[in-house]
């Protein structure tokens, strides 16, 4: 055993005294040179400890002395690993490991012969991958587990689907015929980025198993805290507070294990109350290279694994052609799991005999070592001749299995040949059976509260009212919602407050949305890590699981979603059509443009907006149910809330809707001009639209008013800089509405690489040059008389049935060709707009009204609005 087997033993802080260099300490107590280490004493190991609630040392005990917890866990790996002869296997379990790396190995070999010139990410090299998964079910399902969720790269995926999952072999085959037709919506994945749910009997225990394999896409590790956030979910849906019945299995490469940030993000949650899984086990395949980069230039530790040290996860190092240590390893790992409820690592060290996938060639960069892999015996043959001169199987009996499933595959394949339609349905990850019919305070917080009840009494909102009543109401329909991110508890603006805590003893809170109803369902708000990619991939994962819930995550600033880019880009925005799965997560990113510099001045709607999937050049056939149809249709929705009504209808609507999709309402998707302007169409000169509720676009609207008023100028009008913000999203919907019958002018700041200034005055500035402009029915007449003008002289002459649409004002033109007097146009002056202004139809010097509408796609044109200010540029996305 000591030659296949090598082991590295972490155990958890506090308890934790050995130094990383220092061999484990079985017997007794820990040496005086283990405490030294850490700046403690003999004394020190009688000081008790409280323990955390996720671990079963000390049985009923809430505490234990430092000694005692020590000597449990290192008693209880000493027992697992030194003990004489614990690696001993009946001639019934050495037959059924056999029989799993026939299947294992078989496969590939199976669909190489078939699709050589096919990339499948073969797992030669790591065959008993599929009989360490299948212990680490089987005795984890001997341990009570009911529920398996599993994530992994491509590297062995359909190997998984097929000897784990038990996906159909006909399903996986038919998958490499290239003719075959999508019966589906959406642009469905390649073969090795699917997933699966499967409900099947254990062989081994008797028992039902639910087996679920999430889809990822090519980002490495990117799955990991989807996974951990959809086990968080069905344990929840299930009552499992402890991770007895469901659990998660995570494997990993060598090099994304060490190299991507997002693993490290995933291990620092799993112990925080509201996102620990209760202990995940994790499996690498450690093939010793990561695509053609040698780990001596991959990675600065010794082991790929290192990064599980974190919290002090046990790590398993072991051979991989060694296939009766692998099992043995994956049962004591199963076992941790059980005993412990914290994540441990098992490390497979093998090698990948081929290249990165199926068509490259790793002799151009690793020469020496595929030299000597060409040399090695394939495990499954070494194994086999093991136990035939054991005499636990004869040759006869070892041929007569790989016939058996050589033959299995082959009729399968036959059968694959009869299929003509692929059903990406047949391969999601999450199903939602059911759902698709369309059938003690502080006296400053005091004043808060207050308020509120003042608010009510008055029926009145803010923004963090309106989100209360939004979250009670469902609670009271029995609808779980839960919130998260950083500081979402208070509200990183603090205005909402959810968690109450009392000012005179530690840890004593209180949540007043769980005690709305007698019968409500739970409120769970909680304060995420400093994380924004894990964090929200964790979420997303917990959405996955059941339609009926509510979940939000919120970022503390809008533009922090950007370090969650991958799964934003990855998952969210085209899961659906490539997984055939909807998921109803809300994105809330607030930001606002308030002169406070670049940072958080935007939440980039413009990203979210050019990954709508709406065609901008083709006005849509308007039915009956047109505003349905397009939330249906859409990929997500964005909307930038104008009011606090707006986001409670916004938040209601999400849940109560017969699919799951983005932001969607169907009140108000535009809110039109209704004062004295309205009351003369054919006197109005100008239309202003600003933003709000922005995808879906609402064409059927639009063309409606822009043909109530057909002598006005189109005006589109934002805070952000052209290239940012909205603009480019509009303008072509607007130019396909009115079919190009009439040029739509932009008012807004120009270009620029930073979202906003770091100088105030120069904001306030800014915000006065191109309101001005907006209200200023003079300010682009010479650009229409005058294409060529210098306004619009970066761009070309506009072809005979098109308008182009022209940029601001530049500042060098407004210098030499400023707006009226302000009071004339009875805009915002500059002294005004440190005092929240908001934009009206304003009446001239005489006091008439301007002919002037303004529409809001659901949303405002002031640059901030009613308390809390920032939040009236809140974004809200859900997919």
């Amino acid at each position: 055993m000591a030659s296949t087997l090598s082991l590295i033993i972490l155990l958890p802080l506090p308890c934790s005294v050995l130094p990383p260099s220092h061999p484990p300490c079985f017997d007794g107590d820990p040496p005086p040179c283990c405490t030294g280490f850490y700046g403690l004493d003999e004394s020190d190991l009688d000081k008790v400890f409280r323990l955390p609630t996720t671990t079963f040392i000390g049985g009923n005990e809430s505490a234990l002395p430092l000694r005692e917890i020590i000597r449990h866990q290192c008693q209880w790996i000493r027992q697992k690993f030194e003990k004489p002869g614990v690696m001993q296997f009946s001639l019934e379990e050495k037959r059924t490991l056999l029989a799993r790396m026939v299947r294992s190995t078989r496969f590939e070999e199976f669909l190489q012969r078939k699709w050589s010139s096919e990339k499948r990410f073969g797992l030669e090299g790591c065959e008993s991958l599929i009989p360490a998964l299948k212990t680490i079910i089987d005795k984890s399902s001997e341990n009570g587990v009911e529920n398996v969720i599993m994530g992994m790269p491509h590297r062995g995926r359909l190997n998984v689907l097929a000897n784990v999952i038990r996906k159909e072999l006909e399903q996986i085959f038919c998958q490499f015929d290239s003719k075959l037709e999508a019966a589906d919506e959406g642009s469905g994945d390649v073969k090795y980025h699917l997933g699966m749910y499967h409900r099947r009997i254990n062989r081994v225990t008797d028992r039902n198993i639910t087996l679920s394999l999430v889809a990822n896409p090519s980002h490495l590790e990117a799955v990991d805290p989807v996974v951990q956030g959809k086990t968080k979910a069905e344990q929840f849906y299930c009552g499992d507070t402890d991770g007895n019945r469901v659990m998660s299995i995570l494997l990993h490469g060598d090099a994304a294990f060490a190299g991507q940030g997002i693993v490290y993000e995933t291990f620092h949650l799993s112990d925080l109350p509201s996102y620990t899984t209760h202990g995940t086990v994790h499996v690498v395949v450690n093939n010793q290279i990561g695509f053609t980069t040698d780990p001596r230039v991959a990675r600065s530790s010794p082991y790929p694994t290192d990064v599980a040290r974190v919290v002090n996860a046990p790590i398993f190092h072991v051979n991989a052609d060694d296939p009766e240590a692998v099992m043995y390893v994956c049962n004591v790992a199963a076992e941790w799991r059980a005993t412990f409820h914290k994540d441990v690592v098992v490390d497979l060290v093998c090698y990948r005999r081929n290249g990165h996938n199926e068509m490259d060639e790793p002799m151009f960069t690793q020469p020496l070592m595929y030299k000597q892999i060409k040399k090695q015996k394939g495990v499954l043959q070494k194994y086999a001749e093991k136990l035939i001169a054991e005499g636990a199987v004869t040759r006869q009996e070892y041929e007569e299995e790989i016939a058996k499933y050589d033959k299995i595959c082959e009729e399968a394949h036959a059968r694959s040949k009869d299929e003509k339609i692929l059903h990406i349905k047949h391969w999601l990850d999450s199903p939602w059976p059911g759902f698709f019919t369309l059938d003690g305070q502080p006296k400053s917080l005091s004043r808060i509260l207050k308020g509120r009840g003042e608010m009510i009494k008055n029926r009145t909102v803010d923004w963090a009212l309106g989100e209360y009543m939004a979250f009670g109401s469902l609670l009271k329909e029995g609808i779980h919602v839960r919130l998260s991110g950083q500081d979402v508890e208070r509200g990183t603006f603090s205005h909402r407050h959810h968690v109450l805590h009392d000012q005179n003893v530690d840890k004593r809170i209180c949540i007043p949305m769980n005690h709305v109803a007698p019968n409500q369902a739970p409120y769970t708000v909680c304060n995420s890590c400093l994380s924004e990619y894990g964090v929200l991939g964790f979420e997303l994962g917990f959405a996955m699981a059941s339609p009926n819930a509510l979940v939000l995550w919120e970022a503390q600033f809008g533009d922090f979603h950007n370090t969650a880019q991958c799964i934003i880009d990855q998952f969210i925005c085209p899961g659906q059509a490539k997984w055939v799965r909807q998921n109803g997560i809300v994105l809330l990113l607030p930001h606002g443009m308030e002169g406070m510099g670049p940072e958080h001045s935007s939440a980039r709607p413009e990203r979210f907006l050019q990954m709508c999937n709406d065609d901008p050049d083709v006005f849509p056939k308007i039915t009956d149910d047109f505003a349905v149809r397009q939330l249906y249709d859409c990929n997500w929705i964005v909307v930038n809330c104008s009011n606090p009504a707006n986001y409670f209808h916004v938040l209601r609507r999400q849940i109560l809707q017969p699919f799951r999709k983005p932001v969607s309402t169907h009140f108000l998707r535009m809110i039109p001009e209704d004062g004295p302007a309205a009351q003369n169409p054919a006197g109005v000169k100008r239309i202003i639209f600003c933003t709000g509720k922005l995808s879906p676009f609402p064409f059927d609207l639009v063309k409606a008013e822009t043909e109530k008023y057909p002598e006005a100028d189109l005006v589109w009008c934002q805070e952000e800089h052209k290239n940012q913000g909205y603009y480019d999203y509009v303008k072509p919907r607007i130019r396909t509405t009115i079919n190009r019958a009439r040029p739509v002018w932009y008012a807004g700041r120009e270009p620029a690489a930073a979202p906003a200034t770091g100088n105030k005055k120069a904001h306030l500035l800014e915000l006065k040059r191109f309101l001005d402009t907006a209200f200023n029915l003079d300010a682009f007449k010479d650009q229409a008389t005058n294409p060529a003008s210098p306004l619009t002289a970066a761009e070309p002459p506009p072809p005979s049935h098109a308008h182009t649409l022209p940029h601001a004002p530049s500042d060098s033109a407004l210098r030499a060709n400023p707006p009226p007097p302000q009071s004339v146009l009875q805009g915002p002056s500059a002294d005004t707009l440190d005092k929240e202004p908001s934009l009206q139809s304003g009446g001239a010097a005489g006091g008439s009204v301007l002919p002037l509408g303004v529409f809001l796609f659901g949303g405002q044109l002031s640059p901030c609005g009613p308390a809390p200010v920032r939040y009236a540029k809140l974004q809200a996305l859900i997919v």
